[in-house]
């Protein structure tokens, strides 16, 4: 039975990825996200209004899952401790962990996976720069909420702005909290483990780790429960123009393989060198000797037996084989 390509995020890569090619690669996405992210700080007024229509929405349909767990983070050091540790660091962990397991033994998936998280984050990228939103930590105490980075800022090597290192606040976009990709990359990791983890131990994995990530940023107060929907709703997205995306790449590929070839085509010489220049097969020879110039006569080839000269006749040259 002839085996058929199935369309979608699992086609296998026509080129043969190298680590050399995807590392920049990476490097410079994330570095065009980090960019964007600063540049889309927006209005900080625009951004309140977002965040509070938001928290207005969300009374309306009875979403108040923030409340109650920034309480209770703020409560309880035992809980908020690691999970502002969880929250400012395993995305930047677990995502590239997976991205090199992926990349060194599920050769096959490792691309299509690659280009939707890629294409999803630069959809995110999008909704900061059209949506600037104020996250819950960041409005004014009489809505109820406590920044619990800020407040166990003692633990860890955050300051008081977001998850950046002491003095370094300024350079993260303290608005971009529409959509969470947090959340967004913690469910990439969640899909990841289950569908190729293998074992039972993943596929827990799969389920416990975005769960607690979208558990986390709303008990921080750094996002929003539809925030978290909004990482989840991109995600989907990009999973679904992950497929044109890769197609798109190939064309350009092939594009750009056309116009820029490896060997210019047509710096070839006319007059093509003859491989076996100045070389003579004699009768009963297989490869060919070098001719000696001085010797170019009939006859007198070096290293031909009597018997050969004789067979060749004459000033007969020697047929060859």
């Amino acid at each position: 039975m002839p085996h058929t390509e199935t369309p979608g995020i699992e086609a296998a890569p026509r080129t043969r990825l190298r680590w050399w090619t995807e590392l920049p690669l990476i490097v410079l996405v994330y570095a065009c996200y980090s960019a964007g992210r600063l540049l889309a700080r927006g209005d900080v007024s625009s951004a309140v209004d977002h965040g509070l229509a938001i928290l207005r929405i969300e009374k309306a349909l009875r979403l108040n899952a923030e409340h109650p767990l920034n309480r209770l983070f703020t409560r309880e050091p035992w809980l908020g401790v690691p999970a502002d540790f969880w929250y400012a660091s395993l995305h930047y962990l677990v995502t590239p962990a997976l991205l090199i397991w992926l990349f060194r033994s599920r050769t096959v998936s490792y691309r299509a996976a690659r280009t939707w998280l890629m294409t999803s984050t630069f959809l995110g990228l999008i909704g900061f720069t059209l949506l600037p939103t104020c996250p819950p930590r960041l409005l004014s105490a009489d809505h109820g909420f406590v920044d619990t980075m800020a407040h166990y800022s003692s633990y860890g090597w955050w300051g008081g702005e977001a998850s950046a290192p002491r003095g370094m606040g300024g350079m993260t976009n303290q608005y971009a909290a529409m959509p969470s990709l947090h959340v967004g990359w913690a469910l990439w990791c969640g899909v990841v483990l289950w569908r190729y983890g293998g074992t039972r131990a993943t596929k827990v994995a799969a389920v416990i780790y975005p769960l607690f990530t979208t558990i986390v940023v709303m008990g921080t107060a750094n996002h929003y429960f539809l925030d978290a929907v909004a990482g989840a709703a991109v995600m989907g997205v990009g999973l679904l123009l992950a497929p044109l995306v890769m197609r798109a790449a190939d064309r350009a590929r092939v594009w750009l393989a056309a116009r820029l070839p490896l060997v210019p085509g047509g710096s070839r010489d006319a007059r093509a060198p003859i491989v076996s220049g100045e070389c003579q097969t004699s009768a009963g020879e297989r490869i060919p000797r070098q001719r000696d110039a001085r010797l170019d006569e009939p006859g007198a080839e070096p290293g031909a037996s009597p018997a050969d000269n004789a067979a060749a006749g004459e000033g007969a040259p020697a047929p060859a084989r």
